[in-house]
């Protein structure tokens, strides 16, 4: 067998080694036992809360098994096909077999990468957050486009999207807008958008032509359960009442339904539009009030305060994670990983796992 095939498969070897120590294998294989033993009691449905968490709890773990054994069965597989393509000298099939070992390793690295996230609350379903920076209509578009972004994104990975609120610009655009994010690992995912986006463009509403530069930020926190108890008193709180208007609110906007609340102390602001109810909207703005400090909570404990509403600062220069450059030259560059794409079309389409799985390695310092 050629030394470097051989080296592909030592890497598919080690990444799996890798997983299964990540997993604590033989512990896993030990719960998911223990957890259908729980399931078969008759009052496992005693408590639906605690139940469905169990539920979910083992369809997560025992995908992320399946995933592992997927793969050492098919470097198997792809191991006696290169013993046989090169006992029969047939080039073709022999090429065809190393391009399936490249795409395995492909697929062994995105699965290391998801092996991170195993935080607190990266399992969990996440509320992302547009807000436009100052420049009018200009950074209004450009909010809209990061919305467009992410709802291919969304796509993409298979998670189910909703709105939550959003704000028209004056002209063209978004002034802001609140997305929910539902499936397995949406915050996981999603969490290293958080931050400021710039974007460099010859401007579509300047007469003159001229070059724009425009910004945008992305915050994201994860949806929380009823069971995870934030203390919030009430006499930190300012709750406003609007019109809702745009997604999510076009069929509301003839009373005051939607719900803005302000979080004193921290001045952490959520507004929820979705609903005819003002009732229902409250209820949802508070639960995603909650989230939002448990997320800045979150942060502290890993001493990663970079994006909460304390530090965010004002939106531009200083804490940009990701540069859009549409003119003079193409290019999309990523400040915190270097990490550079120049179609600019297909990142703008969505495809930004590039970006995000570099910056989850470099949060545990993995190489990509």
């Amino acid at each position: 067998m050629q030394s470097e095939i051989q080296l592909k498969f030592n890497e598919i070897d080690s990444i799996i080694k890798t997983l299964k120590k990540h997993l604590n294998w033989d512990t896993s294989i030990n719960r998911i036992i223990e957890l259908n033993q729980l399931i078969e009691k008759p009052d496992f449905w005693n408590d639906a809360t605690k139940a469905q968490s169990i539920m979910r709890d083992k369809t997560n773990l025992e995908k992320t098994i399946e995933s592992i054994k997927n793969i050492e069965n098919e470097k198997i597989n792809l191991f006696e096909l290169i013993g046989l393509a090169e006992e029969e000298n047939d080039k073709s099939f022999l090429n065809e077999t190393i391009s399936n070992i490249d795409s395995l390793v492909v697929k062994c690295e995105k699965l290391q990468i998801e092996s991170l996230l195993s935080g607190e609350a990266d399992s969990n379903n996440a509320y992302l957050e547009i807000h436009a920076g100052a420049g009018g209509t200009e950074a209004q578009d450009w909010a809209l486009m990061l919305q467009r972004m992410y709802l291919r994104w969304a796509e993409k990975k298979g998670f189910k999207l909703s709105y939550v609120e959003e704000s028209s610009g004056d002209e063209a655009g978004i002034k802001s807008c609140t997305l929910l994010l539902e499936g397995f690992n949406a915050y996981g995912w999603s969490k290293t958008e958080s931050g400021v986006h710039r974007l460099v463009r010859i401007s579509p509403f300047d007469s003159s032509s001229r070059r724009h530069t425009s910004f945008a930020s992305i915050w994201v926190f994860p949806q929380i359960s009823d069971e995870i108890d934030i203390e919030i008193e009430d006499k930190d709180l300012r709750i406003d009442t609007y019109r809702a208007s745009g997604a999510g609110g076009q069929h509301v906007n003839k009373t005051d339904s939607a719900i803005r609340i302000t979080h004193i102390p921290t001045n952490t602001v959520v507004q929820c539009q979705n609903d005819r109810s003002q009732h229902r909207n409250r209820a949802q703005a508070m639960s995603m009030l909650k989230a939002k400090l448990y997320e800045i909570e979150l942060q502290k404990r890993e001493e990663k305060n970079t994006q909460n509403a304390n530090e965010k600062g004002e939106i531009g220069w200083g804490s940009q994670i990701r540069s859009y450059v549409l003119h003079p030259y193409q290019m999309v560059k990523d400040l915190r990983t270097n990490v550079e794409v120049g179609n600019t079309q297909s990142v703008l389409d969505g495809n930004i796992d590039l970006f995000i799985e570099s910056a989850l390695a470099l949060k545990v310092g993995m190489k990509r």
